[in-house]
């Protein structure tokens, strides 16, 4: 049960961060195109819903080692 608690976290967390980051993604290119400028900023709001799989990571992990 707990490989499958662990699992779920990381897949849906996977999931969901997914997708957040299709419409970031989309939206920091087309930004991206008309001032490149923006570029650095437009790549943290890209790599921000990735942050939420790690936590989903953390938590299977503390799942398998301290349950």
């Amino acid at each position: 049960m707990i490989a499958i608690g662990a699992g779920l976290a990381v897949g849906l967390a996977g999931i969901g961060s997914g997708l957040g980051e299709k419409d970031a993604a989309a939206a920091a290119i087309g930004a991206i195109t008309e001032d490149p400028s923006v570029f650095g900023r437009a790549l943290i709001f890209v790599v921000l819903p990735e942050t939420i799989v790690i936590f989903g990571l953390v938590i299977a992990i503390m799942a398998f080692f301290v349950l």
